[in-house]
């Protein structure tokens, strides 16, 4: 079967297996005991994991905060600020295209006496920076949560000139970069204004389970306060207490230090594949096939097409003994999505929508499968 939803999952890789094993059997100790070996090992395992990892995302080691993934990350970040500072200010800014993780976390903030705006977004799903500043100069929210890339669309969001706008109001900015981590460069010493990050390791070939926030220190280099999701023994840092996963942190690790490595000769190859599928798609297809996606400003290898007059579960449903696909997020399967709602497409481009989401696995040769369909 030709594995086409990687922004779902990715496959692990077989090296992050085989640097995870010995920590699932052999160097079982807890990192945070002391002065014997099984503890010292695991300590370093998931330092050298931390520093692979800081190098991918362009942030210091102690700024990594490991969690089970960036849904838990994007709730321990944005719950976390607005419980530290909210007796201020309870104004917070996203947009209509965010994951489930941080629109169901605002809402619930909603119920708790915050206010939250909604930016609408243009027909690839990008916010359009007048009406931030706008909305920024008018009402100073505490936090603006804006994702790097959509999971669904591929579009890239202006995240420098967001960071921008969020230094200059004195105003925190957090990113959900789960779909582009490995994919698109995100280097945060370069980007001013850029607080926190959420992403998780299985988006990368890496375990599920393991993801990390990227909690910026705070312009006098000293740590950022928000109020823990999880309280406990205080580990990283008092942020996020509870006994490290070994293994899977040294999984993560590698997958980031595989991804740093392969990055130039991947985003290539993602990129090649992802115009000769489009290619396929139009000379195969022609005129029943629309594009949503952008072609450019996004990232490589998400591409969402409408399949005029054809039911895209159905679609999905009948090639699925050949080729993996889906209708979009597998976080929000059951619903209409509310990401191509927000672009403008009534129920009917909604329901002839499939998103293709390609990884470096892939081989170019194997895509050539759509022209026989």
């Amino acid at each position: 079967m030709l594995y086409l939803d990687n922004s779902a999952t990715t496959q692990m890789l077989v090296e992050v297996k085989e640097a995870m094993l010995p920590f699932l059997l052999e160097e079982f100790g807890n990192p945070s005991s002391k002065y014997y070996s099984l503890a010292i090992n695991a300590k370093k395992a998931t330092d050298k994991a931390r520093g692979h990892i800081a190098k991918l995302l362009g942030c210091d080691s102690d700024e990594i905060i490991f969690t089970s993934g960036a849904t838990e990350s994007n709730n321990m970040i944005i719950k976390g600020i607005a419980d530290y500072y909210g007796q201020t200010n309870k104004h917070i800014i996203t947009s209509k295209v965010e994951h489930p993780s941080v629109l169901e976390t605002c809402r619930y903030l909603e119920g708790k006496g915050f206010t939250v705006t909604y930016l609408d977004v243009d027909s690839y799903g990008r916010v359009n920076l007048d009406k931030l500043k706008e909305i920024i100069i008018q009402s100073p929210p505490l936090l603006v949560s804006i994702m790097w890339g959509n999971n669904e669309l591929g579009s890239l969001q202006p995240i420098e000139e967001i960071a921008t706008l969020c230094v200059e109001h004195n105003v925190f900015f957090h990113t959900d970069a789960t779909q582009v981590v490995g994919k698109v460069f995100t280097y945060m010493l370069n980007i001013k204004g850029l607080d926190f990050l959420s992403c998780s390791a299985h988006k990368f070939h890496g375990p599920k389970g393991i993801g990390v926030a990227v909690i910026k220190k705070d312009r006098n280099n000293l740590k950022t306060k928000i109020t823990p999701l999880l309280h406990g023994g205080g580990q990283e840092n008092d942020y996020r207490s509870g006994t490290l996963p070994v293994h899977n942190i040294v999984g993560m690790g590698k997958a980031a230090e595989l991804a740093w490595i392969n990055f130039d000769q991947n985003v290539e190859h993602l990129n090649s594949l992802e115009i000769h599928l489009r290619s396929i798609l139009k000379r195969k297809f022609g005129d029943v096939v629309v594009f949503n996606s952008d072609d450019s400003d996004k990232i490589p290898g998400i591409i969402s097409v409408q399949f005029k007059g054809i039911n895209n579960e159905m679609l999905i449903k009948n090639l699925a003994e050949v080729v993996a696909l889906s209708s979009g997020s597998a976080c929000s399967s059951s619903k209409p999505s509310h990401v191509l709602q927000a672009i403008g497409l009534n129920t009917e481009g909604i329901r002839s929508t499939i998103r293709f989401s390609l990884s470096p696995i892939v081989k170019k040769e194997e895509l050539d499968i759509f022209n026989q369909l």
